[in-house]
C-alpha cells in the first residue's frame, strides 16, 4: 500500500482549536502555539459506518489517514477507530446485511494496515457507555442547534432551511437520525479524545461535540474535554457516473464507485466506463471538466513517482504526450489497480484466518470499554449517580 507520511511531531502540543496538519510542516506552522510544558497523552478518535467494503472516496477521503496518524503519533498517543453501527440504525437496515457489513467492514480497516496492537479497533455497540452518555448528554443539548445541523437534512434530502417542525418532516424524521449528532459527540468525549480527524464539510459536528462539553461542564462540573480538530489534507473523489457528486454507495449504479477490494478487471471496467465529455483531450479543470478532474486526482493518489505528482501535473504531461481520454483512462485504471493489490492480498489474508476478525473485535470492545469507564466514573459522579 502506498503512504506518505507527515512529519512525525505533527499532532504534538496544539492550544488552538485546529490542527495545522494541511501545512506542509505542521510542526513549523504551529510553533507559536506550542508550550514548553509537558501535556498528557492525546487521544485520537474517528469512526466509519459499517456499509460492508469501504470505497476509494472512504479511504482516500478517511481511512488512508488513520494510517498515517497510527503510524507518526507519538507512542504515548491512544488511538480509537470505531465502526459506528448504531449510528448506521438511524436507517433502516437488514439485520443479516447488517452483521455482514460489520465484518467486511472490520477486515478491510484491518488490510488496509490498522495494527490492532497499536490501534483499539471495536464496533461501536459493543461499549454501552456511548448511549449512556449521549443520554446524559441530551439533557442538556440544545434542539435549535439540533435543528440547524446538516445530516437529517441530507438524510431526507431536504433544503438546508428546513425545521423539523414543518410539515410532513415531523412524520418522516425519526428521534434517533435527528439526535445523531449527539451520539457522534458522545463517541468523542466517552474516550477523552484530545484530537478527531475530520474533513472540512465534517467540522460542523466538532463544532456541536465542543457545545456538549461547553453545556455539560456548565451544568455539572468538568469532566469532559473539549476535543481538537485535526484538518488534514484530503482528497474529495467523485462518483465515476455522476463527477459533480461524492462517490457514495447510494448512488444507484454500481459503476459509480471502486470497491478497495474490487478486482483488477473490474478497477479497469469501472474507469473505462466513467463518465468524463466530448473533449477527447487531458486538462484539469474541476470546475469545467469534474470527470476528467477526478480521473486525474484518482491517478495522483496512487502516483509512485517521487514527490508524487498533483494532479494538475499529470494533466500537464499528458498534454506533452498527447494522450487521448481512453490513454488516460488506462493509466489511471493501472495506477489504481497497482496501489490497491496490496489491500486486496490482505483482505484476502485477514479472512483467511479464521476467527481473527472476531478475537479483534473482542479485544478491541474490552480495551474499549475500559477506556470508556473512566470517563463515565467521573460522568456520573458529577451528575449524581
Amino acid at each position: 500500500m502506498l503512504k506518505t507520511y507527515p512529519p512525525r511531531r505533527a499532532l504534538q502540543n496544539v492550544k488552538s482549536r485546529t490542527l495545522c496538519a494541511a501545512s506542509p510542516n505542521p510542526n513549523h506552522a504551529c510553533k507559536r502555539h506550542q508550550s514548553t510544558k509537558p501535556s498528557p497523552p492525546q487521544v485520537i478518535f474517528s469512526g466509519i459506518q459499517p456499509t460492508g467494503i469501504p470505497h476509494l472516496g472512504n479511504y482516500l477521503g478517511a481511512l488512508q489517514n488513520w494510517v498515517r496518524l497510527q503510524e507518526t503519533a507519538e507512542p504515548s498517543t491512544k488511538l480509537f477507530y470505531s465502526i459506528v453501527d448504531l449510528h448506521a440504525i438511524t436507517v433502516p437496515q437488514k439485520k443479516e446485511e447488517l452483521r455482514r457489513w460489520k465484518r467486511e467492514s472490520l477486515a478491510t480497516l484491518l488490510a488496509i494496515g490498522l495494527d490492532p496492537e497499536r490501534s483499539t479497533v471495536f464496533f461501536q455497540s459493543s461499549v454501552a457507555a456511548h448511549a449512556e452518555l449521549m443520554w446524559i448528554l441530551s439533557c442538556t443539548a440544545s434542539m435549535g442547534y439540533l435543528s440547524r445541523m446538516t445530516q437529517w437534512k441530507s438524510k431526507l434530502s431536504l433544503q438546508d432551511d428546513a425545521s423539523p417542525l414543518d410539515g410532513g418532516n415531523k412524520s418522516k424524521l425519526k428521534l434517533g437520525l435527528f439526535s445523531y449528532p449527539v451520539l457522534q459527540a458522545a463517541d468523542i468525549l466517552v474516550h477523552r479524545a484530545t484530537h478527531v480527524p475530520v474533513g472540512e464539510d465534517q467540522t460542523q459536528h466538532l463544532e456541536f461535540a465542543r457545545e456538549c462539553v461547553t453545556n455539560f461542564n456548565h451544568a455539572y462540573g468538568p469532566p469532559l474535554i473539549e476535543p481538537q480538530t485535526i484538518l488534514s489534507p484530503t482528497k474529495r473523489i467523485m462518483s465515476l457516473q455522476s463527477p459533480t457528486q461524492k462517490m457514495s454507495k447510494s448512488h444507484p449504479s454500481p459503476l459509480s464507485r471502486i470497491l478497495l477490494t474490487d478486482s483488477p478487471d473490474t478497477v479497469t471496467k469501472k474507469i473505462s466506463s466513467a463518465l468524463t465529455d466530448s473533449h477527447n483531450s487531458v486538462s484539469y479543470s474541476p470546475s469545467e471538466r469534474p470527470g476528467v478532474a477526478n480521473l486525474l486526482t484518482l491517478w495522483s493518489s496512487f502516483d509512485t513517482q517521487t514527490p508524487k505528482r498533483t494532479a494538475a501535473q499529470i494533466a500537464e504531461e499528458c498534454v506533452v504526450k498527447s494522450l487521448s481520454l481512453k490513454d488516460l483512462k488506462r493509466e489511471t485504471a493501472d495506477a489504481v489497480n497497482a496501489g490497491l493489490e496490496p489491500i486486496r492480498r490482505g483482505y484476502e489474508r485477514v479472512l483467511g484466518d479464521e476467527g481473527y476478525v472476531e478475537e479483534v473485535a473482542r479485544k478491541g470492545g474490552i480495551k474499549a470499554r475500559a477506556n470508556a469507564e473512566e470517563t463515565m466514573v467521573k460522568v456520573r459522579e458529577a451528575v449524581g449517580f
